[in-house]
């Protein structure tokens, strides 16, 4: 079974079939996923009969590394608004359905997230799965796999423009941009916007301070919040937290290299932080208003839910619920406000699509999204959600995810639904062939 395979044993699987190159293509007409080799439709069949995290891709594009055996893909759902524009992940898989069902996931993600934001992109996701017989932090590795992945980006033609996600740094962004121009969050030296990281704090920020609101409780002065990681996002969240004047941030994470560097820098502020174990979900159920997944998705599920204490859930991970109809309808049941994360953790990629249209100090197509103002802000659409929740009885997660792919669906008023049509070039010039 393929799917049974990790990474690198279906890497050396493709070695023996001669295969370099190769691609999942959902075809309308038919509503089928087509294999661009035989030897994978098995692959394609499992992802077109999956209820879970298929919804109609339109298509995915993978590569051996040159020199690495890493196995690189790009994602892509749905770009009836424009190009799909995600970030790209290296991370480590136990098997390939764990493999494609993230990057499933996380494109999908990306698209409602996009929509939401009144962005003219559709949604996409870039996933390298890290080989564990090398050093991940080697930087020759790292220049070859990134160039390697920046060389697949030039291949399918601007479908799908990458970003910088989980496990990539902006320097290995300057070695994407060097071989594509399909690309943003390159080093703010070579004219981009640098780590989006701190954006995407920011919008957080503005996703708490609505759901405070809907439900009277006030500011985020005087709030304990509790984190749960200290990486890229919620390092900076702890620090916008404390200017919000909250009570107590109590944190956790997994590398304590990270725990003490956090500690450090806020020394003298009301923080309690943690190493803990990779299993240990305990930062969840802390007594407190607020709860921030801001590490990895699924955490939200039946064997945390029943344990949190907050009455707010909000966060910067990506698909914080494990299954969004069910674990947005219990935490809903158990009286918990989730704020999608989609809807908050947009500023990151809101800096993106900026990037290209050149730089405005305190540029209002970025601070509107951060405002009380706009139709599209953070906290306006957070209390549109909430408040059809209430009303509709039904979770936030479902409101947010129905009004997203409502936006999904409108075709780009320049370019219209152009991101199928490359799509249909690749197949048709036999894409995989010429790796």
């Amino acid at each position: 079974m393929l799917l049974e395979m990790n990474p690198q044993e279906f890497v050396q699987f493709l070695k023996e079939e001669k295969i370099k190159r190769f691609y999942f293509v959902y075809e309308k007409g038919t509503k089928t996923v087509k294999a661009s080799h035989p030897a994978l439709q098995e692959l394609a069949d499992f992802i077109q009969n999956d209820k879970r995290d298929f919804m109609e891709h339109e298509g995915a594009f993978f590569q051996i590394s040159s020199a690495y055996d890493v196995l690189q893909g790009a994602f892509v759902h749905r770009t009836n608004r424009g190009q799909a524009a995600g970030g790209v992940r290296f991370w480590q898989y136990n098997s390939m359905e764990d493999y494609l069902r993230d990057g499933l996931r996380l494109a999908k993600g990306m698209t409602r997230k996009n929509a939401l934001a009144g962005l003219w992109w559709g949604g996409g996701k870039g996933v390298m799965a890290h080989n564990p017989k090398y050093d991940k932090m080697d930087a020759k590795l790292r220049e070859s796999v990134y160039k390697d992945f920046g060389r697949l980006m030039t291949s399918i033609r601007g479908c799908y423009v990458t970003a910088e996600d989980v496990g990539t740094s902006v320097e290995d962004m300057a070695n994407i941009f060097s071989q594509t121009r399909f690309t943003t969050c390159i080093p703010e030296q070579l004219g981009g916007s640098g780590n989006p990281s701190v954006p995407t704090a920011s919008g957080v920020v503005a996703g708490m301070e609505a759901a405070l609101d809907f439900l009277d409780m006030g500011t985020l002065e005087g709030k304990t919040i509790a984190v749960q990681g200290m990486g890229h996002v919620a390092e900076p969240l702890i620090g916008f937290l404390f200017e919000k004047h909250v009570k107590k941030v109590i944190a956790a994470d997994i590398n304590a290299g990270l725990v003490d560097e956090v500690k450090h820098k806020y020394s003298g502020q009301p923080l309690e932080a943690r190493k803990v174990n990779a299993d240990d979900r305990s930062i969840l159920f802390e007594e407190c208003d607020i709860v921030a997944p801001c590490a990895t998705g699924a955490v939200l599920n039946p064997q945390t839910i029943p344990n949190i204490k907050a009455k707010i859930v909000c966060g910067a991970a990506n698909n914080q619920l494990e299954n969004s109809a069910r674990d947005g309808k219990a935490l809903m049941e158990k009286g918990v406000t989730f704020v999608p994360d989609f809807l908050t953790n947009r500023m990151g990629i809101v800096n993106c699509a900026d990037e290209q249209s050149g730089y405005i100090d305190n540029d209002p197509l970025f601070t509107r999204h951060l405002d009380r103002d706009w139709e599209y802000s953070i906290f306006r659409t957070t209390l549109k959600v909430l408040t059809e929740s209430l009303q509709n009885n039904q979770s936030p997660a479902d409101v947010a995810v129905r009004l997203a792919d409502e936006l999904s669906l409108q075709d780009n008023p320049i370019y219209g639904h152009r991101g199928e049509k490359i799509i249909r070039s690749l197949v048709k010039r036999n894409w995989q062939d010429l790796g």
